[in-house]
């Protein structure tokens, strides 16, 4: 989820169980700590672009590290304000842990993956049922949690949780809806999908992409389910084969080994960008919910020597055309394409 999401939703827990003395410390304890997790991303290697992929929503997004990111940032937070402010020790570990823990629970609510049961196993979870970035999620939890702190009540606080649940339960339901239409799309072109996955399209919760596999391709449409339910076709692309799309590249490389690294990240959504033969897109974003033009891929280098590493590419240039295209969609406009 995006940082000011995480700050919000992480103050806003241990507000809800603070006192009315405390809601103010418990708000911005709450809020640093939502957003501790995050530093995973100064993990990084100028010579390594993948190295932040893979750690990024590694170990201090998981369960078993919430007590001890807890700690770290109550050890911080309580030596620089708690302390001064008469704050227990105990009551700022409270604070921190309970900030900290909402911030993996929340990115799993996202379809990025996290690794919630690291060092147990490497899989990315993810119960795709609200955009990374999304308003209607945030502003009401943001507000409540600031009239929690100006009224000094957690009242306000148990409100922007109860709008948390029912914003992620009715995710839950268009998630379901979503799924259904893909496999009623699938269904229609005569496929089977050996992988099918479905997930909000960016900042809303009404336009779906969804993405299945079959017969070595992948197919990408657009739903918008239960209010004026509605397919938006779109496209298909060759599912990756690294030996027949880059003959060329030695399966002892460096660049060989980025590609599985990539496709690991990606769940196994990987192919050539149509649009640029060395790049390998990770098929599950792009702007457009039903197309594929890539939010990041990485580039391969025919001249690389066999230590190189692969470049990591974004592109988030669709502008103004993108967003009038999905408003259409939100809008449930007849023509859109």
């Amino acid at each position: 989820m995006d940082p000011f999401t995480q700050g919000v939703l992480g103050a806003a827990l241990p507000q809800a169980t603070a006192r009315k003395s405390t809601v103010v410390l418990a708000g911005i304890f709450g809020f640093l700590a939502g957003l501790t997790p995050d530093l995973d991303v100064l993990i990084r290697s100028e010579d390594d672009p993948l190295l932040f992929l893979e750690y990024h929503r590694q170990f201090t997004h998981a369960l078993l590290f919430i007590p001890i990111g807890g700690l770290i940032t109550a050890g911080l937070l309580h030596f620089l304000v708690g302390r001064r402010w008469g704050l227990p020790f105990l009551q700022s570990l409270l604070f921190c842990t309970l900030g900290y823990g909402t911030h993996g629970l929340l990115d799993f609510a996202t379809s990025y993956g996290t690794m919630l049961f690291w060092p147990f196993n490497d899989v990315r979870y993810a119960a795709s049922i609200v955009s990374v970035i999304d308003p209607a999620f945030t502003l009401p939890v943001a507000t409540l949690a600031l009239v929690s702190i100006i009224k000094r009540s957690p009242f306000f606080a148990r409100l922007a949780l109860g709008w948390l649940a029912f914003y992620l339960s009715l995710g839950f339901v268009q998630h379901q809806v979503a799924r259904g239409m893909a496999e009623e799309i699938a269904g229609a072109r005569g496929h089977k999908p050996e992988h099918l996955t479905v997930k909000p399209s960016f900042g809303n919760i009404l336009i779906w992409k969804t993405l299945y596999e079959a017969g070595g391709r992948y197919y990408v449409d657009a739903v918008r389910p239960n209010l004026s339910p509605q397919v938006f076709p779109g496209t298909s692309v060759a599912k990756l084969d690294a030996a027949r799309d880059f003959p060329w590249l030695d399966p002892a490389s460096q660049q060989f080994h980025d590609i599985e690294r990539f496709r690991w990240f990606s769940q196994g959504y990987v192919a050539q960008n149509p649009s640029a033969s060395d790049q390998i897109i990770d098929v599950r974003y792009s702007f457009l919910p039903n197309d594929i033009k890539p939010l990041w891929s990485i580039e391969l280098a025919r001249e690389a020597g066999p230590e190189m590493h692969v470049g990591f590419r974004t592109d988030r240039g669709e502008g103004r055309a993108g967003m009038a295209a999905l408003w259409a969609m939100i809008t449930a406009n007849k023509d859109t394409k």
